[in-house]
């Protein structure tokens, strides 16, 4: 991405951004392993700033649960990360008001999978990173480094997954990765903070219009069949069960819908 950035982006976009968050750096590296690794290391030696990393490749992208994220060359995804001090009363559905302002900043028919997946027709376009750390020698606040990777154009296909993963060129849009962070990179920071204050509940409304597990079957990682039906204020998915109403956080399983192909 930064060899397709003309000279003048990179200052207009940290003017826009710092609006928000002052102190706030951005940075573009032609290439690193992960965005979300680079600042979590940073985080963790005690030298960290609140910035906004953006990569043109990622040569070891990562997904939830410490999945592999696999991109193409230069510009085939965005992928970048926000790093900031963060103490919101609860920690809770991060992942879902990110990608609320990620899907709305972009197009309507992005949908959204609990709990950090960006879907489009069955098959997913991109996935949001939430990590925490509390800095050397600091209590309060910890950080927090906000992965986000979108495919710009079709991925390198892979032969365990099915079906392949879908691209923003396969909606229609022909926008190129430094104009599409211009379009996502404000929204998100906005967010996150509003996050911060108000917790997931001004988000709700947003993650229910693009739910893609509501009224599915699902499946739960320790067997548990029902309905998916919605999430709750604090972000949890709510699955109508055998026994009754149950509310499932990310960190305890992961869900697999069982009338729909899920990549992994």
């Amino acid at each position: 991405m930064a060899e397709m950035m003309p000279d003048w982006f990179v200052p207009l976009l940290a003017r826009a951004l710092q609006a928000v968050e002052p102190a706030l750096d951005v940075q573009v590296l032609p290439q690193v392993d992960s965005t979300n690794s680079a600042l979590m290391r940073r985080v963790r030696g005690g030298s960290a700033t609140p910035t906004l990393l953006v990569a043109e490749v990622q040569t070891a992208g990562r997904g939830r649960m410490g999945r592999q994220w696999r991109q193409g060359g230069a510009g085939a995804a965005l992928a970048f990360s926000l790093a900031l001090p963060l103490a919101p009363r609860d920690w809770s559905g991060l992942s879902l008001a990110v990608g609320v302002a990620v899907a709305e900043s972009l197009d309507p028919a992005i949908r959204l999978k609990w709990p950090n997946d960006l879907w489009w027709r069955g098959r997913k376009l991109g996935g949001i990173l939430i990590e925490t750390a509390a800095a050397p020698g600091v209590a309060a606040p910890r950080w927090v480094v906000i992965g986000v990777g979108i495919n710009v154009r079709p991925p390198p296909v892979d032969p365990g997954l099915s079906p392949q993963p879908a691209s923003l060129q396969d909606l229609g849009c022909q926008a190129e990765a430094p104009a599409l962070l211009q379009r996502v990179a404000l929204p998100v920071l906005r967010a996150v903070r509003q996050f911060e204050r108000d917790g997931f509940a001004p988000f709700v409304a947003g993650f229910e219009k693009r739910d893609v597990l509501a009224g599915r079957q699902v499946q739960l990682s320790d067997g548990t069949r029902g309905v998916a039906a919605g999430v709750d204020a604090g972000g949890a998915l709510c699955v109508q069960t055998g026994a009754g109403l149950q509310r499932v956080h990310s960190l305890e399983v992961s869900v697999r819908p069982e009338d729909v192909a899920v990549s992994p």
